[in-house]
């Protein structure tokens, strides 16, 4: 019998995903926290409906990848300070849409700034060519990742 493939985690593409993705959240979560006391949760929502209001709790989690639960959590938090809205949906009355409130459009006026700013500091170690096609890797990895989520998870379930 062959022995077991050995993972080598540093070199384990998901897995240094993660940890550049923890790194990254980490460091701007510390900044969004002091200055405007938001979780990344709660950034990632008001990011989401700063670039698209109108949105249901459900479309922001699909939309930002993120646990149903902690959307919620992160929605209830912004609905009690004032930075979100929701209102029913005119087409479907048991569907309700969030918004950005006033307060929370003067957060996010404040926050996207300097979230574009690390995120240049940031690719500012990579060239034009660099960038481009780190871009288009991603987007690539993406939709692969979306594609193969249904295949992946009913193949570990019948294993």
């Amino acid at each position: 019998m062959p022995p077991a493939p050995s993972l080598k985690l540093d070199r384990f593409v998901p897995y240094r995903l993660s940890v550049l993705s923890n790194l990254i959240s980490s460091a701007i979560a510390e900044a969004y926290a002091e200055r405007f006391g938001l979780s990344i949760p709660e950034w990632r929502v008001v990011a989401t409906l700063g670039e698209k209001a109108g949105m249901s709790a459900a479309e922001v989690a699909a939309r930002t990848a993120m646990d149903k639960v902690a959307v919620s959590r992160a929605v209830s938090s912004l609905l009690r300070a004032g930075r979100i809205a929701r209102t029913q949906s005119s087409r479907d009355r048991r569907r309700s849409m969030l918004r950005l409130s006033r307060a929370g459009a003067a957060v996010y006026a404040k926050v996207a700034p300097y979230a574009l700013a690390y995120e240049a500091t940031l690719l500012a170690s990579l060239d034009h060519r660099e960038r481009d096609a780190l871009d288009r890797l991603l987007d690539k990895l993406t939709r692969r990742a979306i594609d193969l989520a249904p295949c992946i998870i009913s193949r570990l379930a019948q294993e």
